[in-house]
């Protein structure tokens, strides 16, 4: 069914393309309409912004810590980029969140005077303000609040507290069994009536019902928010959440934006699909978030921060208030990116602007860094001669119809991109990454992250190419290591680079026997002579894992050092399952050492070549027993130095599989957990007394 699913989103996404492209305006409106509801008013034409307290705060904030969040939006330049709305999520309710009456109460605790004050007081810094509801009846243990039975009487209560935007969730919707579409419509409408004909954005919040958390009638799921969300909302939440509370995984960032790429066509002017918040330092890299901001900004999602502000980075502020990519984002024309060419590791999304300018995302998503690139005529631009302006970096360069960029691992590159004319450019050159090539003589698997030692020889390649018209001339790469590392270079450095050409060079790495273990990164400074604009830099680092001693004697790999360690939720457990605290336990027999992990899951270990034997079991652990049927099916993999050595198969709760893997020659040992096919609901998959021989 995926497959299926897979193969007719890339038709689909084609055929997007083409249509997308080919118009210079606004997109033809393929929006739903509803016979019950009409279509709403253009409250926000571009993707409204703001601040929303769920990931970073939680449930707990009080008069006084909105009032500081609404005072830093001001006061850290958030506010001037049109990150305007301060929205209370869940936890501003009383314990008993309705009245006898029938009125919903704010936490008296919190609010003391109410939620009317503090309304004011954002309003009096220039902001807007945003709450939030069910639209299920409140039942208690499953949802904070409901206003299942008092939509209008809490709309009309809303306005008169003087919010501008309303989200409605549905964890008491669905519990209650309600249909979404009806609902929500209802809601749209208590909301567009209220009595003080107050404007309001709706954000039609329906994340529960996707695939990931159960087998939901299609009519339920957030997935199919798009067939009626457009005539009744000015925004609709696409799939799950993207993380948890203070716990924001990149590979969850790259599943809702799939799932809010699935239909660009419905989106339009104050109309617009809402993959989630956005998440700086929730658990995301620097890198991994302005992957996230570049992919929000381009999918004309609504940019709404998750995280507290006032903890923020200044480089995270940067990020959230450039003006290059806060305005394609904010583009009049309300264009949708789509995706050109395959699905992969490495993907181009293309959006249309309204001045017929494309913005174009090259996305890394795998684990190695890698020189990534499209042309100018599959983004449907024509002509000999185009100018890129790079978003992040505000360079501005010339191409003659190739467009590329080195791209770190998980990792984006942002391009403005036009047709140029008058004098010519700066010639577009991409210096690559460094990448290792070859740990001694063994060749470095392509995608892995590289995983050296005290003593290794790597050979390293930084590729350089000039996609420009015009040559650039005495091309030089300079590369450096960590402290002791000693580079020698192999190649006599080319005079002259010409346009449409690339020039590889090559160097030796030799690190110290007392090398550092941790990260270290590797270098390259690459310089050239641009005609008519002098001399051009770039810099770029490959970074580069330096392992602890591998594993000696019989060796219990739960108690070694890996190198890296994920799990699709929470984080892997040592002799434990994954999030319960529980021991290791397969079909009632428990393990005293073993890993727990979540679907999809990376263990990765250094074994030098040490290591002749590799025994485990692996299984569903016990803990998904009392829970329900649905999922708890995993694939388990043994992949050394990317080959695969043992593939479980489909492995369920009741047939754990043994493992006997030869690792004779095995450098870098990784082992993966898959979800089956099926989403990780309930995969809390154990390697059971993982023992290495060495």
């Amino acid at each position: 069914m995926k497959k299926l699913s897979a193969l007719l989103g890339g038709v689909i996404a084609a055929a997007l393309v083409t249509a997308s492209l080919a118009t210079a305006v606004a997109p033809a409106s393929a929006t739903p309409t509803s016979s019950s509801a009409t279509t709403p008013p253009v409250l926000s034409p571009t993707p409204y912004m703001g601040w929303n307290t769920y990931y970073g705060l939680g449930g707990d904030f009080t008069d006084a810590t909105i009032r500081s969040v609404a005072d830093s939006l001001v006061s850290r330049g958030l506010k001037k980029a049109g990150y305007d709305i301060v929205w209370l999520d869940g936890g501003w309710q009383a314990d008993e969140s309705r009245s006898a009456a029938g009125d919903l109460v704010p936490n008296p605790a919190k609010f003391p005077n109410g939620l009317k004050p503090l309304v004011d007081y954002i309003h009096s810094k220039g902001l807007k303000a945003g709450i939030y509801t069910d639209a299920g009846p409140y039942i208690p243990g499953r949802c904070g609040l409901g206003s299942g039975g008092y939509y209008q009487r809490d709309a009309d209560q809303f306005a008169a507290w003087g919010f501008d935007a309303v989200k409605v969730d549905y964890l008491c919707g669905i519990a209650a069994n309600l249909d979404p579409k009806t609902v929500f419509t209802e809601f749209a409408q208590a909301l567009h009536n209220n009595a003080s004909h107050r404007p309001m954005i709706f954000n039609l919040c329906n994340p529960v019902t996707s695939p990931d958390w159960g087998n939901y009638p299609e009519s339920q799921q957030s997935i199919n928010s798009w067939s009626y969300a457009p005539a009744i909302a000015q925004s609709w939440r696409t799939y799950t959440d993207v993380g948890f509370q203070g716990d924001i995984k990149f590979k969850d960032v790259l599943r809702n934006y799939d799932a809010n790429a699935r239909h660009p066509e419905v989106v339009k002017p104050g109309a617009f699909s809402d993959p989630d918040y956005l998440a700086p330092e929730l658990g995301m890299s620097d890198e991994e978030f302005r992957s996230q901001l570049t992919l929000w900004a381009v999918a004309a999602a609504p940019l709404v921060v998750g995280s507290d502000i006032r903890k923020l980075s200044a480089t995270t502020i940067g990020m959230l208030t450039d003006p290059d990519v806060v305005g394609i984002n904010q583009d009049p024309a309300a264009v949708q990116a789509v995706r050109v060419g395959a699905a992969g590791t490495a993907e181009t999304w293309v959006k249309r602007l309204a001045d017929g300018s494309r913005a174009v995302v090259l996305l890394n998503r795998g684990d190695s860094a890698k020189t990534l690139i499209t042309t100018a005529r599959a983004i449907g631009l024509s002509g000999s001669r185009f100018t890129l302006k790079n978003a992040w970096t505000n360079s501005v360069t010339e191409s003659a119809g190739t467009i590329s960029a080195a791209v770190p691992a998980h990792g984006t590159a942002l391009f403005r991109v036009s047709q140029a004319s008058g004098v010519p450019g700066i010639p577009h050159v991409t210096a690559g990454i460094p990448q290792v090539t070859k740990v001694g003589t063994d060749a470095q698997p392509e995608g892995v992250a590289p995983v050296v030692a005290g003593g290794d020889e790597l050979t390293a390649q930084v590729v350089v190419r000039n996609d420009g018209l015009l040559p650039v001339l005495k091309p030089a790469v300079s590369l450096t290591g960590g402290a002791g590392w000693t580079v020698k270079s192999l190649i006599t450095a080319p005079s002259i680079l010409a346009g449409g050409k690339q020039a590889t060079f090559t160097f030796t790495v030799k690190l110290p026997a007392g090398a550092a273990t941790g990260n270290a990164a590797l270098t390259a400074r690459t310089s050239y002579e641009a005609v008519g604009y002098g001399q051009q830099q770039q810099s770029t680092v490959s970074p580069v894992v330096v392992a602890p001693e591998p594993p000696s004697g019989t060796a219990a790999l739960s108690h070694h050092q890996w190198i890296v360690a994920t799990s699709g939720w929470m984080s892997p457990t040592v002799d434990e399952s994954v999030g319960g605290g529980s021991p290791i336990s397969l079909v009632s027999q428990t393990y005293p050492t073993g890993i727990g992990v979540a679907s999809p899951s990376t263990v990765r270990f250094y074994l030098g070549k040490a290591c002749s034997r590799l025994t485990a079991t692996v299984g569903i652990d016990d803990a998904v027993r009392n829970v329900g049927p649905e999922g708890g099916t995993s694939t388990f993999q043994v992949v050394g130095d990317g080959k695969v050595l043992f593939d479980s198969g489909v492995v369920d709760r009741d047939h754990p599989k043994p493992v006997d893997v030869d690792l004779t020659g095995v450098r870098v040992l990784d082992l993966l957990v898959g979800d089956a096919g099926d989403g990780g609901y309930n995969d809390r998959a154990d390697w059971a007394a993982p023992t290495a021989t060495c």
